[in-house]
C-alpha cells in the first residue's frame, strides 16, 4: 500500500503542531489533537483548493471549526481555569520522568492518528470523487456532533459555576455521563460515512478504519479515566451512585454502565 505525497503532507503538519506536546507532555493528546485536525482541514483546502465541491469544502471547513473549537476550550481551561488546575493536580503526569524515546514514539503515534482520522475525506479529495449524497449525510453529522459536543462543555461549565463540588447529572449529562466523548464520536461518525463511495480499495479502507477505530478507542479510554476519576470524589454519595447505575457512561440506551474494570483501556 503506497501513501499519497499529500497524505504525508498532512501528517507532516500533524507532527509540527503536536510537537507542542514537547513542552507539556498531555498537550501530545489535547491541544496537539485539536489544533491538528483544524491543521490538516486547513491544508487540504489549499492542497485540493481547484478541485473542491461543496461537499468536500464543507468536510474540510468542519474540520477547521471543530479543531479550533476543540483547540481553544482545551487551552483555555489549561491556562484561564483555576478550577480544572485544582482538581486536576496530580491526575495528570507532568511528563519529566518521561524517557525522550518514549516522547518521540507518542508525538509519531499520535499524529498517525490524526492523519488517518481526516483520511475520509482526504481519499474523496485525492480520487477526485466529488460529492455524492453520503458526502452531505456525512457532513450534516459531523455538524451534529460538535455541536452536541459544544452544548456538553457548555452545560458543563455552567452547572461546576452553580456547584463546583457536585458531579454534573443535568442537559445532556441526564442521557449519557460523557456526552462530550459521545459528540466526538458522533463527529468521526461523519467523517467514516463521508468516506462511502469514495474510498477505494483494501488499503484506503485499512487507512479509514484505524483512524476511527483509534479514536472510538480513544474516548472509551477517556471516559474510562474519567469515571475512576469520579468514583474516587463522588464515590460516597448516594446520588452519584444512583446515577452512575441508571445512566450509560457512553452511548444512549446501550446498558454499558461502567468501563472501569476494562483494563485494556489504557491510553
Amino acid at each position: 500500500m503506497v501513501l499519497p505525497m499529500y497524505f504525508w503532507l498532512l501528517f507532516a503538519a500533524a507532527l509540527l503542531i503536536s510537537a507542542i506536546g514537547f513542552k507539556n507532555y498531555v498537550w501530545f493528546i489535547s491541544l496537539g489533537y485539536g489544533f491538528s485536525i483544524a491543521g490538516e482541514g486547513l491544508l487540504m483546502l489549499i492542497l485540493y483548493g481547484q478541485t473542491l465541491t461543496p461537499g468536500t469544502l464543507i468536510c474540510c471547513i468542519l474540520f477547521i471549526i471543530y479543531g479550533m473549537r476543540l483547540g481553544g476550550y482545551l487551552a483555555f481551561r489549561e491556562f484561564k481555569s483555576s478550577s480544572y488546575k485544582k482538581n486536576m493536580t496530580g491526575e495528570i503526569k507532568d511528563g519529566k520522568t518521561v524517557p525522550f524515546g518514549v516522547k518521540i514514539a507518542i508525538w509519531v503515534t499520535c499524529a498517525a492518528l490524526y492523519v488517518t482520522q481526516v483520511s475520509g475525506v482526504f481519499y474523496r479529495l485525492h480520487n477526485e470523487s466529488g460529492s455524492n449524497v453520503w458526502t452531505y449525510i456525512g457532513a450534516a453529522v459531523m455538524l451534529f456532533g460538535v455541536v452536541f459536543e459544544s452544548v456538553a462543555d457548555l452545560q458543563k461549565n455552567a452547572a461546576k459555576k452553580v456547584n463546583p463540588k457536585r458531579f454534573v447529572d443535568t442537559g445532556l449529562y441526564r442521557i449519557v455521563r460523557c456526552p462530550n466523548y459521545l459528540g466526538e464520536m458522533i463527529f468521526w461518525t461523519g467523517v467514516l460515512i463521508s468516506g462511502v463511495g469514495a474510498i477505494s480499495g483494501a488499503g484506503q479502507w485499512i487507512v479509514v478504519l484505524i483512524g476511527y477505530v483509534g479514536i472510538i478507542y480513544v474516548m472509551f479510554s477517556g471516559a474510562r479515566r474519567l469515571e475512576i476519576r469520579q468514583n474516587k470524589n463522588y464515590g460516597n454519595d448516594p446520588e452519584y451512585q444512583k446515577y452512575v447505575k441508571t445512566v450509560p457512561i457512553m452511548v444512549p440506551f446501550i446498558p454499558l454502565y461502567s468501563v472501569e474494570k476494562h483494563k485494556w483501556l489504557v491510553a
